[in-house]
């Protein structure tokens, strides 16, 4: 789905990440990588196929848009390194004139020399990119950028023909700020109701598709 925001072609894609054309920049958050892993080392069972298929998805997202810059904001890693976090190293280094630039969330952990050894370009913060500021969390105040966040893992519920609900990831674009999907499909969701204004896409298996 492509829409316009703040006069910039975004397209909105089914596997919860938003391309910029002008910038030829993919545009993701909450990958939580090393999260599975985190978990079983806690003992709970999670699959370790779990990292594996992100991966695969960010690959066909990759091969859909050939971007020159990775862009996350927020919540790339989930705390140390370990074994997911390797797999996430052999899949980098697969892709090594991609530019990947993180804006640190509050799982982003690693130690600085990690990321310089991924090729991963920290902001602490955040990044301005007119007329988009990209940042992990939703700013308390706005001004003249238009916020690109991530870090709820946003929601919405549908209701079918037979009074079935059903609950999807979606992207939520407000009046000064939009909270993309968690990128990662080993997270909750919180759900969102939409305000006056507000726009809500819902990812369903088959597409995006407007609430």
């Amino acid at each position: 789905m492509i829409i316009n925001c703040r006069g910039e072609e975004l397209i909105l894609s089914k596997q919860r990440a938003v391309y910029w054309p002008a910038n030829e920049t993919l545009i993701i958050s909450d990958l939580h990588i090393g999260k599975s892993a985190h978990f079983r080392k806690s003992g709970i069972q999670v699959p370790d196929t779990v990292g594996h298929t992100d991966l695969q998805r960010l690959n066909s997202l990759m091969k859909e848009f050939n971007p020159k810059t990775l862009l996350v904001t927020g919540d790339m890693f989930h705390n140390n390194i370990n074994s997911d976090a390797n797999a996430f190293t052999e899949w980098r280094n697969t892709h090594p004139n991609l530019k990947v630039v993180l804006i640190k969330g509050n799982h982003d952990a690693l130690k600085n020399e990690d990321y310089t050894a991924l090729g991963i370009e920290v902001h602490n913060k955040e990044l301005l990119c007119k007329p988009f500021r990209f940042i992990h969390d939703k700013p308390k105040e706005f001004d003249e950028y238009y916020n690109i966040s991530g870090h709820i893992h946003p929601g919405v519920t549908l209701y079918g023909k037979a009074k079935q609900r059903l609950k999807f990831p979606c992207f939520y674009f407000g009046n000064h700020c939009a909270v993309l999907p968690a990128f990662s499909v080993f997270t909750g969701l919180q759900l969102l109701k939409p305000e006056e204004g507000d726009r809500l896409y819902a990812i369903t298996p088959e597409q995006v598709v407007a609430v």
